[in-house]
């Protein structure tokens, strides 16, 4: 891996007078989360290939409030997203893109109604606008023939109806897609949603996220494709404790495409 990493942050364009294309939210996972940050990074591998300006917060971002919002802390949610509108405002932010279900959904539906509106994308419907018009070309590559089981992420999903842009991308790898029993609109949560990432888990027989572990493995894929970098840990968790994680690897859609001739 040659490619050099360019990430300007708004401050830098702001000094310059200039405005960048998108603004990428990162989010906490993809900042500070050892597995995501491999997420963001191939992210910005992509949009650095396609020569999209795009900026940061850097330092000024901070959480959008979603797990708090979860919880039950309103209070805490209005707090840090009011924070948030504050400084995208000052930076007359016009486009966000975040490869955050979580983020996303937060900042593009409930950030409107505390005087926070931007058109918000999910990174996987930025990189098929980036193939459509022709800024990104992907190679089948490491992926040509493999099969790969997508899982749907919640808030992408069955809160914002995006089923069709990962998916795209995964046939554009010339990959094999194939789809659990549970899927789109009838998709079972990683376990992960409302929260859950930071609680323990409540008396039962299973954890969900054993559960919707077996439906990806038993499609006989060796690569599960996630959007979302909570379900990526659930997943690759599950994937552990069925100890098949030398067989089977959890990759982000982004991550799939950038490597797609780099392995």
């Amino acid at each position: 891996m040659s490619e050099e990493l360019k990430v300007p942050t708004m401050a830098d364009f702001m000094a310059q007078g200039k405005s960048p294309e998108v603004l990428f939210w990162v989010g906490c996972s993809g900042s500070f989360d050892d597995r995501a940050k491999k997420i963001t990074k191939a992210f910005v591998r992509l949009l650095n290939r396609a020569g999209v300006e795009f900026a940061v917060l850097g330092t000024e971002e901070s959480c959008t409030g979603d797990p708090a919002k979860r919880a039950g802390n309103e209070f805490l949610f209005q707090m840090q997203a009011m924070m948030n509108i504050e400084l995208l405002n000052a930076y007359e932010v016009k486009k966000i893109v975040t490869a955050c279900p979580h983020c996303f959904n937060t900042i593009k539906n409930e950030y409107p109604g505390l005087g926070g509106s931007y058109e918000v994308v999910h990174h996987t419907q930025f990189l098929k606008s980036l193939l459509d018009d022709g800024r990104l070309t992907i190679e089948g590559g490491t992926f040509k023939g493999k099969k790969i089981v997508f899982h749907d992420p919640c808030y992408l999903g069955r809160a914002n109806n995006i089923y069709e842009a990962p998916r795209e991308l995964i046939q554009k790898l010339d990959a094999e897609l194939v789809e659990m029993k549970r899927s789109r609109t009838n998709g079972l949560c990683c376990g992960a949603g409302g929260a859950q990432m930071f609680k323990d888990a409540e008396p039962g027989d299973k954890e969900i996220n054993i559960e919707r572990s077996e439906e990806a493995l038993d499609t006989g894929s060796k690569i599960i494709a996630a959007a979302c970098p909570f379900c990526n840990t659930m997943l690759t968790d599950g994937v552990k404790n069925k100890e098949k994680e030398a067989e089977v690897k959890v990759l982000d859609v982004a991550e799939l495409i950038a490597n797609a001739h780099d392995l």
